[in-house]
This record gives structure tokens, C-alpha cells and sequence, in this order.
């Protein structure tokens, strides 16, 4: 379990694995996702100084309230920007002027604030049975383990060296594999000559302010699916993530906080940032460290990187996105094994919930796009659904009110 900031002082060799999957997990969001931000003001018309000051204010945020949150709490907290929220930025910048979609920031980060002081959210969470919550983690992460094999097909001899070393590291070293991998997928890229890095050059960023504009437009097509895809998409998943590794910190601080960040950050070309799903499984699971006393240094190490990409701006998430889609694929699908299979063994493992725990799965994996809303949504809808009318206390009312004989004096005669 999680230890208090009171516990022993850390050591140095409890520091490489967690080190090692907080930059793993830094490499796969700028390597995979990113390119959503740079298409989104690319959309939208920003110049290079205000795109620079978007990624700048982005990765020094999600760095910042991820390391608060980690000391504070002495567990991994992950932090992301929202990547559900970048792809609906794509369209949406299209149409909305730039001030304007910096007023709808504002807003949608003005009610996480409000919606992490109220609490309710913590209440919400709590509702979700294990089961449904471990098939929905699954199915999202679904696609990351198959996405590690699938890359075979489109690379290799990329994948196929990375398998058989983490197969090969994981019979003789398990708690070396992510870390073995990592380095000799590195070295076998450069020696390729893969990963050309000679046009690049450091620059610090600079940000920029932008005066914000509100309209009722941006409000109802920016800011409100902003909060929704957010909440629905980043929030919820990513919470599941932690409680599927037995982390209990409460969400209310976490929305609190990573919204009044978002607050702070949006003139300054952010959109949302949240507590992360995907790539938080990386730094909470088994392979960041076997004591989970020591994760949290995983969320620690996370957000130094964030904040080292973010003072350099475009230039250090270049870097990221240099590397070959086959290897971020495959790097992030084999280290996310071993919490894809807990996950299937944690849902599958009550006989009374597991159909619904299944359908969760299923739906979840599936990745659902209805009213502009994302899979992990679906998925969880459908599995409480199913949960509720196979095991919800009305029909268990029903059954019983059906199976039990009336008494003989009660019956018409």
C-alpha cells in the first residue's frame, strides 16, 4: 500500500524503475498524442511563438501539479493534458477565434475547480463496482497490447527485437525489462540511423499572453464539451487507474488542483490538463516498482521531464515525436502488459459480476464515439447498465417478491 510522507528515506537503487516509467510515460504521450496540439493550431492559424507558448504552458502545468501532487500525496500521481480535449480542438478551432477559445479554457477549468471542492466527483468514483472498473481500464488499454504486436506487421524487425527482449529480460531479470528494452530499442534506432536529430537546435520558449474573449458560442460548443470530454475521458479512467493499483488518494484534491493549474495556464495558450489515464498505468503498476511505497517517485520524475520539455518548448517534443510510431506503439503496449493482464484477472475474477465486468471490457475496448463522447465513457455506461440490471438491488427486490410462496391464508381462494 501507499506509505505516508513519514516513511524510510529513499534509496538510490529505488530510483532507476521509477525514473525509467516516468520518462517512458513522458515519451509515449509527446510521441503518440501530441501531434494533436501542433494540428489543432495549425487548424486555428497560431503563429510559431503562440504554438510554442501553448506546448510551453501545456508541459510546465502537467509537470508542476504533477509533482505537487505526488509529494503531497506519496503516490504516482500522473498528470496529462487531455487528448480526447486536443483531437476536439482540431474541428472545433476551425470556427472559434482564438481569444474566444482561451475564454472557454478559463471556464471549463473554473468548473473542475468547483467541481473538485464540492466533492462529488470522489462520490461518483466510488459507486463503480471493482469489477466494472477493471474491465473498463482493460478495454481502454486494450489497444495499446495489441498495438505492441500489431507493429510485427508494420516494422518487424523493430518489434520483433523488443519482444523477444522483454521476453528474454522478463525470464532473467523481470524487473529490468521496460528499463532493457527501452535502452536497447534506443540503440538500435541511432545505429539505424532512425532518429536524425541534427537539425535540431535549443530554444528557449517563451510564453505568451493572450487576453481572453467569452462568447455564447465558445461557451456551448468550446467550453461545455471541453468539461465533458474531459471529465468523461481523462478524469474517470484516470482515477480507475489508480484505484486498480490500490492507491486511495481522493479525487478532490486532483481535480482541484490540476483544474486551478488549467486556470492559471489557459491565457497562456492551455486547454486542459487532468490527471492521466494510459500512460499513468506505466508509473502504477508492478514495473515502476515492486513497492508501492516507491511509485510515487515515478510521478516525480514524470513531471522534472514535462517541465524539461516544456522550458524548451517545440524543440524537446520534437525529440519525442522523432522517434518511430512502431516503437512508441510497442515500448508502451509491453510495458502496459502486466497491468492489462491484473486488470482481466481483477474483472474476470468475481463470478457474480463478471458478465458485466465483461460487457465493460468489450464496450470499453470497442472505443464508442457517440455525441462527440469517447469510448472510456461508453464503456462505462453500458457496463454499470449491465451491472445494474444483473445485479442491482430492484430486480434483486423483484426475484424475491417472485420465488417467495405466499402464505396460505393470504391466497385467493
Amino acid at each position: 500500500m501507499p506509505s505516508d510522507p513519514s516513511a524510510s528515506p529513499v534509496r538510490w537503487n529505488d530510483l532507476t524503475h521509477p525514473v525509467v516509467a516516468g520518462l517512458i510515460s513522458v515519451i509515449v504521450n509527446y510521441g503518440g498524442t501530441f501531434i494533436l496540439v501542433f494540428q489543432a493550431a495549425k487548424v486555428a492559424g497560431l503563429s510559431p511563438e503562440l504554438t510554442a507558448s501553448w506546448v510551453w504552458s501545456i508541459s510546465i502545468g502537467v509537470g508542476v501539479t504533477g509533482i505537487i501532487l505526488s509529494w503531497v500525496s506519496r503516490e504516482p500521481i500522473i498528470t496529462a493534458w487531455s487528448t480526447p480535449a486536443a483531437a476536439f480542438l482540431v474541428t472545433a478551432l476551425a470556427t472559434t477565434p482564438y481569444a474566444e477559445a482561451v475564454g472557454a479554457y478559463l471556464i471549463s477549468a473554473a468548473a473542475f475547480v468547483l467541481l473538485g471542492l464540492s466533492g462529488w466527483f470522489e462520490r461518483v468514483i466510488r459507486l463503480i463496482p471493482p469489477g466494472v472498473a477493471a474491465g473498463l481500464l482493460a478495454g481502454i488499454l486494450l489497444q495499446f497490447g495489441t498495438g505492441a504486436f500489431g507493429g510485427l506487421s508494420v516494422d518487424p524487425l523493430l518489434a520483433g527485437l523488443l519482444i523477444a527482449a522483454y521476453l528474454v529480460f522478463k525470464r532473467f531479470s523481470a524487473r529490468y525489462a521496460v528499463v532493457g528494452i527501452l535502452v536497447l530499442g534506443l540503440v538500435f534506432l541511432l545505429a539505424q540511423g532512425r532518429v536524425d536529430l541534427s537539425g535540431l537546435s535549443l530554444k528557449l520558449a517563451a510564453p505568451v499572453f493572450t487576453i481572453p474573449a467569452f462568447s455564447l458560442n465558445a461557451l456551448l460548443s468550446v467550453a461545455l464539451p471541453l468539461f465533458l470530454i474531459t471529465l468523461t475521458g481523462q478524469y474517470m479512467p484516470g482515477m480507475l487507474v489508480l484505484r486498480n493499483d490500490g492507491f486511495k488518494t481522493s479525487a478532490n484534491p486532483i481535480v482541484t488542483i490540476t483544474g486551478l493549474g488549467s486556470l492559471l495556464m489557459a491565457p497562456f495558450g492551455s486547454h486542459a490538463f487532468n490527471i492521466a489515464a494510459i500512460t499513468a498505468a506505466i508509473c502504477t503498476g508492478r514495473e515502476a516498482h515492486e513497492d508501492p511505497s516507491r511509485r510515487w517517485i515515478a510521478g516525480m520524475a514524470a513531471g522534472l521531464f514535462y517541465i524539461l520539455v516544456g522550458v524548451f518548448g517545440v524543440t524537446l517534443a520534437a525529440v519525442f515525436m522523432a522517434f518511430p510510431a512502431t516503437f512508441i506503439t510497442t515500448l508502451a503496449g509491453l510495458a502496459l502488459l502486466g497491468t492489462i493482464g491484473g486488470s482481466l484477472a481483477t474483472a474476470m475474477s468475481d463470478a457474480r459480476t463478471r458478465e458485466a465486468s465483461l460487457i465493460t471490457f468489450l464496450a470499453a475496448a470497442a472505443n464508442i464515439t457517440l455525441l462527440g463522447i469517447g469510448g472510456a465513457f461508453w464503456g462505462l455506461v453500458l457496463g454499470l447498465a449491465a451491472h445494474a440490471v444483473l445485479n442491482g438491488r430492484m430486480l434483486l427486490r423483484v426475484r424475491t417478491s417472485v420465488t417467495t410462496p405466499t402464505p396460505a391464508n393470504e391466497r385467493v381462494k
